[in-house]
């Protein structure tokens, strides 16, 4: 196959560009700086310039390919509005009908559980639920409506449209999440939510990769599909263990969830009325997501593409040590 990729820079999109190589398909990748240029041509990718604002570089790019992975997506938890609809939902329509104009066969787009955050607990989330009627939070509002117009293209102009949607993506090469929690730790501001004694889902990067590609080859149109690594673990447990990974042993500090949600709801006020420089120290949207109990049912997956997810984590730990 000939695939497009969009955020071939990223952690995923990284991890992707290898293992579509290593089958031996052909790989463009969208890249918007030069640091990203040099990133997509080092994986073995022929970099595309241009940004999800660019129709025309996405044109270009898809131009007689196959497939197209959607994986990038603006992902911070605070900015403004116009930013992360410009990117998460009016990017995204930009994929969608340059996939579209180019004859693209299939496109899989990365989504999220975090769509379902401001509605009841996600607690063994599945395919069947649907988003809450006010999304708690700029990421989890237009990442949803990405999610949706994606699942609505299906059929258009012969694109079968699937989505994956993994939960708390880890692994060796991730340069946001374990980084920004051992920065918190080393500057004396991290803490556990609740005790942080709840489960969680989680999902390896390398398992993200295997879920994209049986998406690709085996997704059925108009359909999405959750992806973890197995069973639930312990919060607290399974983010000490990825501390340890980089020689960071985890704090003990605790904050009660009552006052941690407090905190979140008074910062993020001051920070709209004010307005304060940077961010808030605390988001109620990401108090929801690592707060918390989040789980989610990747059975689906399993019984309909074959996944497996086939990077333990036991293995994927000893990877980051490596």
């Amino acid at each position: 196959m000939r695939v497009f990729v969009t955020g071939g820079s990223g952690f995923v999109g990284r991890r992707l560009i290898s293992a579509l190589k290593a089958r031996g398909d052909e790989v463009r990748a969208l890249a918007r700086s030069d640091k990203s240029v040099e990133t997509v041509r080092a994986m073995g990718a022929e970099p595309v310039s241009g940004d999800l604002d660019d129709a025309e570089a996405l044109r270009r790019g898809m131009e007689g390919c196959d497939g197209v992975v959607h994986a990038a997506a603006h992902v911070k938890a605070w900015g403004s509005s116009e930013e992360f609809f410009r990117i998460n939902v009016e990017g995204t329509q930009r994929v969608i009908d340059a996939a579209r104009a180019a004859k693209v066969k299939v496109l899989v787009h990365v989504g999220t559980e975090a769509m379902f955050v401001g509605g009841k607990p996600i607690v063994q989330a599945d395919e069947t639920w649907t988003r809450p009627e006010k999304p708690l939070g700029l990421y989890p509002l237009t990442k949803g409506l990405a999610d949706e117009r994606v699942l609505a293209a299906n059929g258009q102009d012969g694109l079968r449209t699937v989505v994956v949607r993994p939960r708390f993506i880890w692994g060796k090469g991730d340069l946001t999440l374990l980084p920004e929690m051992i920065e918190k730790v080393r500057t004396g501001q991290f803490r556990w939510i609740g005790g942080g004694r709840y489960l969680t889902s989680t999902c390896h990067v390398a398992n993200v990769v295997e879920g994209i590609l049986l998406a690709m080859d085996k997704g059925r149109g108009g359909q999405a599909y959750f992806l973890t690594d197995g069973s639930p673990v312990e919060f607290r447990a399974f983010v000490s263990q990825m501390m340890e990974t980089a020689g960071v042993k985890a704090p003990q500090g605790e904050l009660p969830y009552g006052v941690a949600k407090l905190v979140a709801s008074v910062a993020e006020t001051a920070w709209r009325v004010l307005p304060l420089k940077g961010e808030p120290p605390l988001h109620r949207s990401i108090l929801r997501l690592i707060g918390e109990e989040v789980t989610v049912n990747d059975a689906k997956a399993r019984a309909e593409l074959g996944y497996v997810g086939h990077m333990t984590r036991e293995a994927g730990f000893a990877e980051m040590r490596s």
